[in-house]
């Protein structure tokens, strides 16, 4: 069949009663370059296995490739039709400059859909344009065909009315413009509008007709309500909501519309080419688009199939399959409104609705109309959000402090904002409580506001003490913390040095050991951790922090944990050797029995400083109130921070050895060479002080270690039963599960299933591949591995606080280790709670336990 000579018309089918489902065809195009190019690509890989499998090819020229995704559906009301997508490769643009040869395809396409049985077929934007909104096709073809526009209408105006709730706008005091009236979608959503109470900018191209002319499609009462324009700039200075549904694509620039608009775009091509400046507060939705829900089934429902975002044109072409409505439902420029409304509610009966919304394929949340609401009603900007929706918290994070690390937390469920905390619960927004096994990353030892820090702190404030007198005098509170920590520490250092945070005790550390010792080499672990400011960084042994950065200090020098034999080549010469007691962002590594000690030696015949990083460990978190008590150890500097006020202000300490410290700043020249602004605050010092004797009076520490080795031995026999479960490991209540993420040749085993599986020999395909391209294929299976072995954890922490409202959360340097720190004020009933939820996860998540362990599910 030419491309341009249709079939022979036939007699128009008559509209038919519900009598079951029937079977659909669809003809769809590409909707960008990029998705035209994917489509010529099936294309050429499907020729490719007929030849392979001998498959014998319909003579005469294509116009169009299949898509097997959607083969049938089933929905909720148990309803099943079967159908077929087929695409033309043409994108909407390349149609509309040949309309001619374009109709032509379309109807020739569509036969082939009508005799290989379709009942009722449904036309995409652009090819029920070229056809006259369906009209001329469905005179051609003789059979049901629909151009899918009513669902589309109800969509793209449900998505508006959506917004405008949200945004708790009325109707009355509310102008839209409808961008490409009159055409068949852009006059229904008028009326649709009008109806509601809206007024209007209609944009249009008149050229020589008479306004009277353009306002005969709309009812008279309505005439007063509307004013036609003939660009989006002429709109009225106060619109910012926009439904754009023009034939020609490209009407709208986003960055020249006021902030706070919000453009429902139905238009093939777009009127919105690319999504608005990130600053410009303008939010784009994908118009006309509806999602099936999880009762929505495609195929046999062993592979997810397409359901959300779902073009409104093909959706409806399904639903009326479903409803056995083989009838031409929606054509030509008129859209009753009454068939607008009842395909919005037989859809729906289908599990299909228009939200949640999109932008550019991107689900829309909530907050991204809410941040809008100040351009609506500034006076109320600051008002309650709506009721059901979030307030703006999530907004505000994932545009100001880090839009990737928001996009993680949606993508596991992690995007929860708490309200209050008390001991060892977190409680959101919404009156929720979890179990915090996170505590801050080891900063909440004492659990969320403890009474006798925030009683400390409120008397410190109530009495009018002075917090911020350092370098001008000498801070009371800050002096005797000086003198309590260096009493309670190991070896009893003489001098302390205060800053804000770990990675800042760190900094201190460094610069005395420098400054003392006169050498320059800083020695440290591999898969060490001990913060991210450059000099801290410089001696992190994960090339993940570091690589961004470089270069960092010279003369830096990485050993292996627990290898004494180069330590000893590596510490000669050296200034300093920092080391954790036990690695907690590198997954809770401990060392070798007496490595910790016999380091501690060798440093002390090298002269080199022996620094021991306890800002994880430190203040009873190991079983005793420093780690370094296990080994007997006297470090030159120990560093501490996080917990020590008890999580509550900022506050970190460098302990030093009396005679160090004197080396490097015991000097007028030199006493003043490192400082802190902030460091050494009373206000800071005293929540350090309430610490302090809340951690001895509460005997939290031996607490730590009773409750933490009850909780490994219950963790060990839950997790015995599942293989993914590689270790449990930890000390006092500083504990690890490290998962089996090992998916090592999974790509390449699936990749030769099914080149083993399909007919053909496609081997000799694959074989025949670039080497540089199988050599890329190789690489990405490998990454592909890789993340599913890190997924797996995060999945564990998302199912734990999901199903079960426990927090944890992956380790800072292996993201298959799951972090486990609970406050030292943990009880038993809830070290059990936690115990339970792991196992009630492993058992979701395990594809088989042990068979010696496997015990039937009772009924």
């Amino acid at each position: 069949m030419s491309s341009t000579t249709p079939p022979p018309a036939h007699t128009p089918t008559a509209p038919t009663a519900p009598n079951g489902p029937v079977s659909f065809g669809f003809l769809a195009h590409p909707t960008s370059t990029g998705h035209r190019n994917q489509v010529r690509a099936l294309d050429l890989f499907g020729r490719l296995l007929d030849e392979h499998r001998g498959t014998a090819r319909e003579e005469g020229v294509r116009y169009s490739v299949p898509m097997p995704l959607i083969t049938s559906i089933t929905s909720p009301t148990g309803a099943r039709c079967t159908g077929e997508v087929r695409y033309l490769p043409y994108t909407a643009e390349q149609m509309l400059r040949r309309p001619v040869t374009a109709r032509d395809m379309v109807v020739g396409e569509a036969a082939r859909l009508r005799d290989a049985g379709a009942a009722l077929i449904g036309l995409g934007g652009a090819t029920s344009i070229v056809g006259d909104r369906g009209v001329w096709t469905q005179a051609r073809l003789g059979t049901a065909v629909t151009s899918g526009n009513s669902l589309t209408v109800y969509a793209a105006h449900r998505e508006l009315l959506h917004v405008v709730r949200m945004l708790e706008l009325r109707p009355e005091s509310t102008r839209v413009a409808v961008v490409g009236y009159p055409g068949s979608i852009g006059l229904a959503v008028a009326r649709l509008l009008l109806a509601d109470g809206f007024e209007l900018d209609l944009v249009c191209r008149r050229g020589r007709r008479a306004p009277s002319a353009m306002l005969a499609h709309l009812a008279p009462e309505d005439h007063a309500r509307v004013r036609l324009v003939d660009k989006v700039a002429g709109c009225s200075p106060e619109t910012r909501l926009f439904v754009t549904a023009s034939s020609v694509g490209g009407l709208v620039d986003p960055d020249r519309l006021r902030p706070g608009s919000v453009v429902v775009d139905v238009a093939l091509p777009r009127d919105v080419t690319a999504p608005p400046a990130p600053a410009s507060d303008v939010l784009v939705i994908d118009g006309g688009l509806v999602s099936g829900s999880s009762a929505v089934v495609l195929g046999d429902g062993s592979l997810p199939g397409p359901t959300q975002q779902l073009n409104g044109c093909l959706a409806e072409t399904m639903v009326l399959a479903l409803e056995g409505r083989a009838e031409s439902f929606s054509l030509g420029r008129e859209l009753p409104l009454e068939r607008v409304r009842t395909i919005g509610r037989i859809a729906a009966r289908h599990g299909f609705t228009p939200v949640p919304l999109a932008s550019f394929g991107r689900p829309v949340a909530d907050e991204e109309v809410l941040r809008l609401a100040r351009h609506h009603r500034p006076a109320r900007s600051s008002a309650a959000p709506a009721p059901g929706v979030t307030g703006p918290t999530r907004r505000r994070f994932r545009e100001r402090i880090n839009p990737p690390m928001a996009r993680l937390f949606g993508a596991h469920g992690l995007d929860r904002v708490f309200t209050r905390g008390s001991g060892c619960t977190l409680t959101t927004e919404d009156g929720t409580d979890y179990l915090d096994f996170v505590a801050g990353y080891g900063c909440l030892n004492l659990g969320h506001n403890h009474p006798a820090v925030t009683e400390r702190l409120r008397d410190f404030l109530d009495r009018g003490s002075p917090t911020f007198v350092q370098y001008v005098s000498m801070p009371e509170q800050a002096a005797e913390l000086a003198e309590r920590l260096g009493d309670l520490a190991p070896g009893r250092p003489e001098r302390v040095f205060f800053s804000n945070s770990g990675t800042e005790a760190v900094e201190a550390a460094l610069k005395v050991a420098r400054a003392a010792t006169g050498r320059t080499r800083l020695v440290h672990t591999e898969n060490s951790y001990h913060g991210k400011t450059l000099g801290a960084l410089s001696v992190t042994g994960r090339a993940r922090h570091r690589e961004a950065f470089g270069p960092l200090l010279p003369d830096t020098v990485a050993v292996p944990f627990g290898d004494l034999d180069a330590l000893a080549a590596a510490v000669d010469g050296a200034a300093a050797f920092i080391v954790e007691p036990v690695q907690g962002e590198g997954g809770v590594v401990l060392p070798p029995a007496g490595y910790l000690k016999a380091a501690r030696e060798l440093c002390r015949r090298a002269g080199a400083a022996f620094v021991l990083d306890e800002i994880q460990t430190g203040l009873g978190r190991t079983g005793r109130l420093f780690a370094a008590e296990h080994d007997g150890l006297d470090p030159d500097v120990l560093c501490v921070a996080k917990s020590l006020s008890g999580g509550l202000v900022p506050i970190a300490a460098t302990l030093c050895r009396g005679d160090l410290w004197d080396a490097a700043y015991g000097s007028t020249d030199r006493a003043l060479l490192h400082s802190s602004t902030f460091g050494g605050g009373n206000f800071a010092a005293a929540a350090g002080l309430a610490t302090l004797d809340v951690l001895t009076s509460e005997g939290l520490p031996e607490h730590a270690r009773k409750v933490g080795e009850h909780l490994r031995g219950a963790l060990r026999a839950a997790c015995a039963p599942y293989g993914f479960v590689k270790d449990v490991r930890g000390i006092g209540l500083m504990t690890a599960i490290e998962f089996d993420g090992d998916f090592s040749g999974a790509v390449s085993s699936l990749t030769d299933e099914l080149l083993t599986r399909v007919p053909g020999d496609l081997h000799a395909l694959a074989d025949w591949l670039p080497d540089d391209l199988r050599a890329a294929l190789a690489r990405t299976g490998e990454a592909v591995e890789a993340t599913l072995g890190d997924m797996m954890c995060l999945r564990f922490v998302a199912a734990l606080a999901r199903d079960h409202r426990i927090l944890t959360f992956v380790t800072a340097n292996h993201t298959r280790v799951m972090r486990i720190q609970p406050p030292l004020v943990l009880s038993t009933a809830e070290a059990d709670r936690f115990v339970a939820g792991v196992e009630a996860v492993c058992r979701e998540l395990a594809l088989h336990a042990d068979l010696d362990a496997w015990r039937p599910r009772t009924a």
